[in-house]
């Protein structure tokens, strides 16, 4: 799989270990920054790696900063992206199982020395259920088209 990774300075060391474990797995892996601790502003990141997502460039994205809150707020505003911000194995899971998330966004403070590859293989190998989630997903994408005034 094609996958886009991006964090601020609190991912940095997160989005390293992930960068190994999915070019490992067989992935190819887009990093998109940080390439430091140094402070920076997150939706410089999250922009790049949701605009990939959005255009079909990568199958998914992957974004890090303190809560991932901040990177889902940027990357839910790109047409055809569907950002969720986990932080357990469960919340992986069902986020792609029940809304089809593309990006996953990881709170690196939370997460802290805890494994975080368990998390992002379970993200990747589960599959969308469809069905009633179907028609959930196509009013959302309804919503994207509305233009509001």
């Amino acid at each position: 799989m094609r996958i886009a990774i991006g964090s601020d300075h609190r991912g940095f060391q997160i989005k390293g270990k992930l960068i190994t474990l999915l070019t490992a797995d067989g992935h190819e892996v887009e990093d998109y920054g940080t390439q430091s601790d140094q402070a920076v502003d997150y939706p410089d990141f999250a922009v790049v790696v949701a605009k990939r997502v959005a255009d079909g460039l990568v199958e998914r994205g992957i974004l890090i900063c303190g809560t991932g809150f901040g990177m889902a707020i940027v990357a839910n505003k790109f047409k055809g992206v569907r950002a969720a911000a986990c932080c357990d194995e469960v919340m992986a899971e069902m986020c792609r199982r029940h809304n089809d998330v593309n990006v996953l966004c990881l709170p690196g403070d939370l997460i802290g020395d805890r494994p975080v590859g368990d998390l992002v293989r379970i993200w990747l190998a589960t599959e969308f259920e469809g069905g009633r989630h179907t028609r959930r997903l196509e009013k959302i994408a309804g919503i994207e088209k509305v233009e509001l005034t």
